[in-house]
């Protein structure tokens, strides 16, 4: 039996998403968007590359939430993309109000769906999706720290020339400008990026200019793009979190989980370190963080409850 791969919200996400989940023939996939011409469409064309890129699934658009039912993962990007000089919290308001009808459609058709959230403002977002939808907590998950974890891979290998595969680094904490780039387990060809800056190699402005540029990683394709966002690395990021669950491989992978004391955090989705397998979300991982990266996280952790008492503020329904 073909496991099967709802994708809400057919936009560049969620196109992308479907070619590559074909590509990798991981599941059936069923884009839904209530454009549903956007749907049938996207669906339609990538379909017609399967004899070239000799893939076997089947792939469908829909606008009702009936022909999603009994998914295996469910990736929702529905929700509208930030416009260049919106802040994350600007989008807030209106990305609530769909993420709830999004939340009630899975709830009634696929309420045992190991559930990815990729809509803006991420941390927010999945936890109002999880209080909405009711879905277990360890099912529901938000996709942030592969994304920012791969664009500050991406800037370090530029920066010392070397392949990506030789870094090993992650970001924690909220998605956006409070996120924590663990410089203490970070390792550039297998040495710590601290002892290369008191070796001269990098010089400590620098790298926190990298950080910074990670931060704001999603804001600089934004000014590019001018309509629209990043929609290539966020696909990939979130791909990879379903097929560790389709395929039960336990990967550690850094996303937006729930927090239930671990890290010395209560009752809120925050980015750390997780095994996701077949249960979902089956460990958070607590990592030994030195004193900075402590109060960094703590920081963010902040500005996430910040938010979300403001999601709360505009839909009685959160609290």
């Amino acid at each position: 039996m073909k496991k099967k791969i709802t994708l809400i919200g057919a936009g560049q996400i969620g196109g992308t998403l479907a070619h590559l989940i074909a590509l990798k023939e991981l599941a059936d996939i069923v884009l839904f968007d209530v454009a549903k011409g956007i749907a049938k469409g996207k669906a339609l064309d990538i379909a017609q590359s399967s004899p070239i890129n000799k893939f076997n699934v089947n792939l469908s658009g829909t606008d009702n939430y009936e022909d999603t039912k009994n998914s295996d993962v469910i990736i929702i990007t529905a929700g509208v993309p930030r416009k260049p000089g919106m802040t994350r919290d600007d989008l807030l308001g209106i990305n609530l109000k769909i993420i709830k009808q999004v939340a009630n459609g899975i709830k009634k058709t696929s309420p045992n769906a190991f559930v990815i959230c990729i809509t803006n403002p991420l941390d927010v977002i999945v936890m109002a999706l999880q209080r909405y939808s009711g879905l277990p907590k360890n099912k529901v998950v938000g996709m942030a720290g592969i994304l920012d974890s791969s664009r500050f891979i991406y800037f370090l290998s530029q920066e010392f020339k070397i392949p990506v595969q030789k870094i090993k680094s992650f970001v924690l904490g909220g998605h956006g400008d409070s996120m924590v780039a663990m410089l203490g387990s970070t390792l550039i060809d297998g040495k710590a990026i601290t002892d290369l800056v008191k070796d001269g190699k990098i010089k400590q402005e620098r790298l926190n200019e990298i950080v910074e540029r990670t931060k704001k990683g999603g804001a600089e394709i934004v000014k590019y793009l001018e309509k629209g966002s990043a929609f290539y690395a966020p696909a990939a990021a979130g791909v990879e979190m379903a097929e560790s669950f389709l395929k039960d491989l336990k990967k550690q992978l850094p996303c937006a989980a729930y927090l239930n004391g671990e890290y010395e955090t209560k009752d809120l989705y925050a980015g750390v370190p997780v095994i996701i397998g077949s249960k979902g979300v089956e460990k958070v991982i607590e990592l030994k963080l030195t004193n900075d990266e402590k109060m960094n996280f703590k920081k963010s952790i902040e500005s996430v409850k910040e938010l979300f008492n403001a999601a709360r503020k505009i839909d009685k329904d959160l609290n």
